[in-house]
């Protein structure tokens, strides 16, 4: 099978390439704009794969996205290109509707196109697998409770309403055209490669430099954490064994507060690269917290792990123990990110096709 996966030189984006030529034996087609979150060095460790092709595409240009069609002809798509931090939509939320619900429609209009040229026997297998948030849902009150697949949307920001509307634009031309469409609501992924901005990273390189821990608030925010190589490995079986139509919620059971976590982390550097800054807890700053801040996501991951078999692997314990470690491994990786080198040298486009 060949996938053609949007954003794949993001975050989730690159964990789900790597499981997919390592473990598997498809091939992709990665389409990224690169823009400041997308890190070709995620993926050098498969880059000079014959089953590997890169193509630096922006989704918001139909014309070079249908060619991205024609010329690799996938079987699949898993669409994941899409901007992610919600301290940037609240400061400039016009790219998060550019690329969010523009480059979804984009995309969606482009597959449409392709989806229905293509032989009854391919049209039949065809599936295109957009990958949203559980930020969608808005928050829980109260400790209890558990957002499923019927949750009622109620998005917070304006990242969230953009995700939120991409959601929507998928299910009306699965409703509409037919096109076989599937949808994954994830929790909080946290895990190698994670882009220096997002909290667990943040605070493990803040710490080792002995810079501040900005904590929103008091740190209360609950959020579920799923380690990213348990989402790859839950996407693709969702991709390859999902019922078209359907949504299914994705997360680790790992239920907690942001005062926890960046505990976790300091604790862990203490035992595992302990310096001058030690304890590292004495480095956590509060700040005033982000507007409309949600105060608890929780997901029901039952329908996936019932119906796919797809249950995470990695406790929050493990996965944490991994991910500082691994940053603590990847030291000149997270140098090049924090100074822009990454983008300033771009690695070669790939041509295997």
């Amino acid at each position: 099978m060949k996938l053609l996966i949007t954003g794949g030189a993001g975050f989730i984006g690159s964990a789900v390439i790597r499981h997919i030529i390592c473990h598997t034996a498809d091939s992709v087609v990665n389409v990224d704009k690169l823009t400041y979150a997308g890190n070709l060095e995620s993926l050098s460790e498969i880059a000079d794969s014959d089953r590997y092709a890169f193509e630096q595409v922006d989704i918001c240009d139909r014309a070079e996205v249908e060619r991205v069609f024609r010329e690799h002809r996938p079987d699949a798509v898993m669409h994941l290109a899409a901007e992610s931090h919600v301290d940037r939509s609240i400061d400039g939320p016009a790219a998060f509707i550019e690329t969010n619900i523009v480059g979804t429609y984009t995309l969606l209009e482009a597959a449409r196109a392709y989806w229905n040229g293509l032989d009854a026997e391919r049209r039949d297998a065809f599936r295109f697998h957009h990958i949203s948030t559980d930020e969608v849902y808005g928050d829980l009150e109260g400790p209890d409770g558990f957002f499923t697949e019927e949750t009622s949307y109620a998005p917070s920001s304006p990242y969230s309403a953009s995700k939120a509307s991409s959601d929507h634009l998928v299910r009306a031309w699965q409703r509409t055209y037919g096109l076989p469409t599937l949808i994954t609501n994830c929790s909080n992924n946290y895990g190698p490669y994670h882009f220096p901005e997002k909290l667990i990273p943040l605070m493990i390189l803040n710490a080792l430099e002995g810079k501040a821990l900005p904590v929103y608030g008091k740190g209360e925010q609950i959020r579920d954490w799923l380690y990213v190589e348990d989402h790859a490995r839950a996407l693709f079986k969702v991709v390859t064994e999902g019922e078209v139509g359907e949504t299914y919620n994705i997360g680790g059971h790992n239920e907690k507060q942001n005062i926890e976590v960046v505990n976790t982390i300091c604790a862990l550097l203490d035992e595992l690269a302990p310096s001058p800054h030690s304890p590292h807890a004495s480095l956590i700053t509060h700040v005033a917290d982000r507007p409309g801040h949600d105060l608890r996501y929780a997901i029901d991951a039952g329908k996936i792990e019932r119906e796919l078999g797809w249950r995470p692997e990695e406790t929050f314990e493990s996965g944490i123990r991994k991910t500082v470690q691994w940053y603590l491994d990847n030291l000149e990786w997270c140098r090049r990110v924090q100074d822009g080198s990454y983008q300033r040298e771009r690695l070669g486009t790939t041509t295997h096709v």
